[in-house]
């Protein structure tokens, strides 16, 4: 099973660095890498969740965005089912991580804290890795061209969604809401007073 992981990040990894992704200088590094970080991290607190699933779904829940960005939710499907039949995973596997990842897709309809253990783990993931590093500083490089205002906002607006639909364990709460916090004030939330 793991030389079957390793051979599907390797594929993801080639596919990212493409130049017509718009995020192939820095995806891999400041965003995948460090939602396997956590999630790995959270695994530790939820030790009756498929490890090999999570890893699976770590590296597959952007796919479809790296191959066709206006079609992401889709070829992560199709393209992803494909792509982990060709690699030999079982038709089982393949299928609960295709459902696993369409759970995850739909965090704005879905109370993630009611999905499997595996979904909550990457989803609370993704969510987390979007405070760390330069992450919300890469939608200022990539959209030079909107004010600042709209560009904190857009921040805000996607760190606001990631603490209140995606990051449910409570784990990952308790370690980022500072940064959460921060992400606010960062973008225009201001203290009563600062001392």
């Amino acid at each position: 099973m793991q030389d079957k992981i390793e051979t599907f990040k390797r594929h993801v990894r080639e596919a990212s660095a493409n130049p017509d992704f718009i995020h192939h200088e820095w995806f891999v590094k400041w965003h995948l890498e460090i939602v396997e970080q956590l999630a790995s991290e959270l695994l530790v607190h939820y030790p009756e969740a498929d490890k090999d699933l999570v890893e699976v779904m770590v590296w597959l829940h952007d796919y479809g965005k790296i191959l066709d960005f206006d079609n992401q939710y889709a070829m992560t499907l199709t393209a992803g089912r494909e792509k982990l039949t060709e690699l030999g995973f079982a038709p089982e596997f393949v299928e609960r991580a295709i459902s696993s990842i369409e759970t995850l897709d739909k965090k704005m309809e879905l109370d993630m804290h009611e999905a499997p253990i595996e979904v909550q783990i990457v989803s609370s993931a993704d969510g987390c890795s979007h405070m760390v590093g330069p992450f919300l500083d890469f939608w200022w490089y990539e959209n030079a061209g909107k004010s600042f205002e709209e560009l904190m906002k857009d921040n805000r607006h996607k760190a606001d969604k990631d603490w209140n639909r995606k990051i449910v364990l409570p784990e990952a709460r308790a370690a980022f809401e500072q940064r959460y916090r921060l992400i606010c004030e960062r973008s225009g939330e201001l203290p009563a007073k600062f001392l």
